[in-house]
């Protein structure tokens, strides 16, 4: 079942210049891992396989001041705290489970290097 692109414009209705950003990010996400569910919900958009393994939302992981414009946050569920400038927050929820907290605002963002930790967090949701 496809996302409905009004659903998907809806959550970005108060954010959207970040649209473009998000779009790309969706396209590429998808093209990696084909077996992904993509659910808009209020809050957040969730990526899941077996489990959720990404989600896109505009949690306030920083103050507003230091949020660029546009953004997005990325948040991934990965067996290990992730050490990388990248990251603005982490939490361990559960032992063995953290929950990482990355802000998107450029297209240099969706890179190599990101899309490896995805694929942690897929590959962790997949074996849970």
């Amino acid at each position: 079942m496809g996302v409905k692109e009004q659903d998907v414009l809806r959550f970005f209705d108060r954010h959207s210049a970040a649209l473009p950003l998000y779009e790309r990010f969706a396209d590429k996400l998808t093209e990696r891992f084909l077996q992904t569910e993509i659910k808009v919900q209020k809050t957040q958009i969730t990526f899941k396989n077996r489990h959720v393994y990404a989600c896109v939302s505009f949690l306030r992981v920083r103050k507003k001041a230091e949020l660029p414009d546009p953004y997005f946050v990325l948040t991934l569920g990965l067996p290990y705290p992730l050490e990388s400038d990248r990251v603005a927050a982490k939490t361990e929820p559960y032992p063995g489970r953290w929950t990482t907290h990355i802000v998107i605002s450029q297209l240099a963002d969706l890179d190599e290097e990101l899309f490896q930790w995805i694929r942690q967090a897929y590959e962790f949701a997949e074996s849970k």
